[in-house]
């Protein structure tokens, strides 16, 4: 009988689990990016293999020829400044694409963990508050993939909705202009078949890049909100310490030690999202300055020509980029913020009431809860909403000092 009920306790764990991370899985399958953890036959490993190669190869169709064009394409100042937009944004995609690629494993352990983390909650109560941080956590993972993914489809559509009349010789024709610059020397994608197939590669290379970047956000934001979870669990296990009290000092003592044992596996977890997310972060911290930087460089270009459909569009880009900034802002203020609030939430308890032996030990909750980890961007910048503050600020410095130079 322990036997069934234990088997029914780990079933209904992986399925809470499966449930908090199932938006991040339909995110990155797509782009095998997702953690093979039950990946064991090689025809399966083969097929994501094959599945990276070719989301690989169209970045990489995309981002080469423009990357050509900015270094090596005879134009003025203005139109190469128009193809380092698009080109950063690849790029971004590309290194979010590489580190969960790279780091798959450690995601992989993160995911065990969180089931593990699901298994060891007992109590109906403790149960409701992590299910209502893992409802939270998807709807951020809604979120972020409608923000990020519908500003970059209708970017794309815009693009793909204009054309263009070119005259060679005697002859006209009508052309779709590129979502990324193509350097003339490799391909010459004003005529008809090549400009459709090179806009609809482009448009492909964008939704991968784009799916990286929502899949690193909102993994990163899951996590994080998943942690925040397992602290509110502890900050109930803080109260309940003086009832238990009443129980007798040996099961006050098992209490603390398991409350001890589970804040420093929370500390662990944290620390483990922040090794694998703090390059991700320094990237998009970094990116996205630039990049709204010159999205509002072209928004005042096309103000010039009253040009609304640009302007349009380069607004929604704006916002998403936006939005990237402060997802990753947000978590590490709020993991931050929670971790502090252990040491307060253990000085608020009634410890007073404890055995003295008991209560002395709640010192070191509150010593270690002022060391806090902190989710960084590359290790050289804490994330908060005040660092979000500061990108906004950096990127109009920027853009004032782009539009005295040209």
């Amino acid at each position: 009988m322990s036997n069934s009920k234990c088997a029914l306790e780990n079933n209904r764990s992986k399925k809470h689990n499966d449930y908090s991370l199932q938006i991040n899985r339909w995110f990155l399958k797509p782009i095998g990016a997702w953690p093979q953890i039950d990946a064991s036959t090689l025809v399966w490993k083969i097929l994501i293999l094959l599945q990276i190669f070719i989301c690989s190869s169209i970045v990489a169709s995309s981002m080469i020829p423009c990357l050509l064009y900015v270094l090596f394409e005879k134009d003025n100042i203005k139109l190469k400044l128009s193809a380092i937009a698009p080109l950063l944004h690849r790029i971004m995609g590309s290194v979010h694409y590489w580190v969960l690629l790279k780091r798959s494993r450690d995601i992989s352990n993160l995911i065990q963990h969180m089931e593990v983390d699901w298994c060891l909650i007992h109590g109906h109560d403790d149960r409701e508050i992590m299910l209502q941080q893992a409802k939270f956590g998807r709807f951020v993972a809604i979120i972020c993939g409608i923000i990020m993914h519908g500003g970059t489809i209708l970017f794309a559509l815009a693009k793909a909705m204009k054309t263009a009349t070119i005259v060679v010789g005697n002859e006209t024709f009508t052309t779709h202009p590129m979502t990324c610059p193509i350097y003339h020397k490799i391909i010459d994608t004003r005529f008809s078949p090549i400009n459709e197939i090179a806009l609809i590669l482009q448009n492909l290379a964008m939704l991968v890049v784009s799916t990286s970047t929502v899949g690193a956000c909102s993994l990163a934001a899951v996590f994080a909100i998943h942690a925040c979870g397992q602290l509110n669990v502890l900050y109930a296990w803080l109260h309940e310490l003086v009832k238990t009290q009443m129980e007798g000092n040996d099961k006050a003592k098992q209490k603390l030690a398991a409350i001890v044992e589970h804040h420093l596996r929370i500390l662990s977890f944290i620390s483990q999202v922040e090794s694998i997310m703090h390059k991700a972060a320094f990237v998009e911290l970094a990116g996205c300055t630039i990049v709204m930087c010159l999205l509002g460089y072209y928004s005042i270009m096309a103000w010039e020509t009253l040009d609304t459909a640009k302007i349009t569009s380069y607004f929604i880009v704006y916002l998403s980029m936006g939005f990237n900034i402060f997802i990753f802002c947000y978590i590490g203020g709020i993991i931050t913020e929670q971790c502090k609030l252990v040491g307060e939430m253990a000085y608020m308890t009634n410890w007073y009431n404890l055995h003295h032996t008991t209560a002395r030990s709640l010192v070191l909750i509150i010593a270690r809860s002022n060391n806090v980890i902190k989710i960084t961007a590359g290790k050289l910048f804490q994330l908060s909403v005040a660092t979000f503050g500061d990108v906004i600020k950096t990127s109009m410095v920027y853009l004032n000092f782009l539009r005295t130079m040209t």
